[in-house]
């Protein structure tokens, strides 16, 4: 499947999240990721993320599309701002 990762995160985490996210993505710009993904292998970036986050400050978002019409979206954490449906 496709995926678009974004975090924003603490300057303490910051570091380790780019790390995590470099080994299952390709990186795009500041916090931002894209690449092609098993469900296993997202599933893994998940909870290797959930340790590294505080989800009272910190927020992950992934979208996900297995036709590339349409895109899932998913939040770990806190949302910054919602913008509704993306596609």
């Amino acid at each position: 499947m496709y995926v678009i990762l974004v975090y924003d995160c603490g300057e303490k985490r910051v570091g380790k999240m780019l790390k995590l996210c470099r080994r299952y993505l390709n990186w795009i710009q500041n916090s931002v990721f894209e690449g092609e993904l098993s469900e296993v292998k997202l599933k893994e970036l998940k909870y290797a993320a959930e340790k590294i986050i505080e989800k009272e400050e910190d927020s992950m978002i992934i979208f996900t599309s297995h036709r590339g019409e349409w895109l899932q979206k998913e939040i770990l954490g806190k949302e910054r701002s919602s913008i509704g449906d993306f596609l």
